[in-house]
């Protein structure tokens, strides 16, 4: 008797465990594990629909400057799939680059190299330009040129460039279509598995505009001061001497053009980088556009030369050296922010302590936070 008691109270503490073991386990949606063949990404997304500007730097100056269209709003799988479609390889011809071959995550999401390599090898017109922040242009036209009207039209362009991706649309559809984890994706982002050109873009450009840098030194510093024309106190004096030269210096005036604490253009400039190329003007025939170009954010400028358009200046002293020592107004094109009441060039006239300083803190708008983030990376197992 004794005997069938103990073996009884074993087999119920058996039984118990187990229910808590089934209990406490992970049940996975059977779609998941489809993906999770394929793709390193969680069952829940990542919270892209609440990337933003910190509270310590966000204003309603930078919220003017917001380009999400009210019928694209950045959701969390909306964002997955774009993150997903954008580090495909699938979507160029040959099956050998994606957006993030020409865009990477370590480099601003731009390019060290002075022009990209396409999928057949050949070079790219201009120099890849960065996208964290792209969200804050209140124009939302796209390019160093402004040829796309909005995000939604860039991302499918550089897919169908013969030199970038060298693909149709058509294409990328028929391709994306006969894998097992595009369907389940699409369905999760818009309710069924059908997909468009349409989808396609809104996708892609819901994760560009989730690309938000707020992890910087001097977003700390904001945190804390909330002005930045205040020292802050976790910047070096040789920083905050810096600062004080980009946002305060009216002779250099830095601020001007690189508004916000996004830090983006707010429009294309000439800024005295003359190869022959007409920049905007291509597209919106304006005497004052001829030359001038899109600016992308100075966010992690210090870790992705070379600079400009055209990758003509290979580090940041060359760039501060190029205002620094006069800008010539060649046939009166120059833009109106970089001239003298002369209307000749203006010359910044900075000493040699002022230029180191203003390099030290364009340094502080590093993020290397962003700079790793898994959820900007690779969702590719292989």
């Amino acid at each position: 008797m004794k005997n069938q008691l103990i073996l009884g109270l074993s087999l119920i503490f058996i039984l118990s465990c187990t229910k808590d073991k089934n209990e406490n386990q992970i049940v996975l949606d059977p779609d998941y594990k489809i993906l999770l063949k394929y793709l390193e990404i969680p069952q829940t997304p990542y919270p892209y629909s609440t990337y933003d500007l910190n509270a310590g730097v966000k204003s309603f100056f930078e919220e003017s400057q917001d380009n999400t269209p009210e019928n694209n709003k950045v959701t969390d799988w909306g964002a997955t799939l774009g993150r997903v479609l954008f580090y495909d390889k699938q979507l160029s011809k040959n099956n050998s680059i994606s957006c993030a071959s020409c865009h990477i995550q370590k480099f601003g999401f731009s390019d060290t190299s002075t022009f990209s390599v396409g999928f057949e090898g050949g070079l790219t017109k201009r120099h890849s330009m960065a996208l964290d922040n792209s969200r804050y242009y209140a124009s939302g036209k796209f390019f160093w040129d402004e040829r796309a009207e909005s995000l939604e039209e860039q991302v499918l362009m550089p897919i169908q460039d013969p030199v970038e991706m060298g693909m149709t649309m058509q294409e990328v559809r028929s391709r994306i279509e006969k894998t097992s984890y595009y369907p389940i994706l699409f369905k999760k982002v818009f309710g069924i598995e059908v997909i468009t050109d349409e989808k396609i873009s809104l996708v892609l450009a819901q994760f560009v505009r989730s690309i938000i840098s707020t992890n910087s030194k001097f977003d700390e510093g904001m945190f804390v001061h909330k002005d930045p024309l205040i020292p802050f106190s976790n910047f070096t004096q040789k920083e905050n001497r810096g600062k004080s030269i980009f946002f305060q210096n009216t002779q250099v005036n830095c601020s001007g053009c690189h508004i916000t604490n996004a830090f983006v253009s707010d429009s294309p400039r000439n800024n005295g980088v003359r190869d022959g190329d007409l920049g905007a003007f291509e597209f919106n025939p304006i005497y004052q556009l001829r030359g001038a170009f899109k600016a992308p954010s100075l966010r992690n400028i210090a870790i992705r030369p070379p600079y400009m358009h055209n990758g003509s200046l290979k580090t940041l002293e060359e760039v501060i050296e190029h205002y620094n020592s006069g800008l010539t107004n060649v046939d009166d094109d120059l833009d109106p922010h970089l001239r003298e009441l002369d209307g000749t060039g203006v010359k910044m006239n900075l000493s040699q302590s002022d230029k180191i300083a203003l390099v030290a803190f364009l340094h502080t708008l590093t993020d290397n936070v962003m700079l790793q983030k898994v959820e900007y990376s690779s969702p590719f197992k292989n």
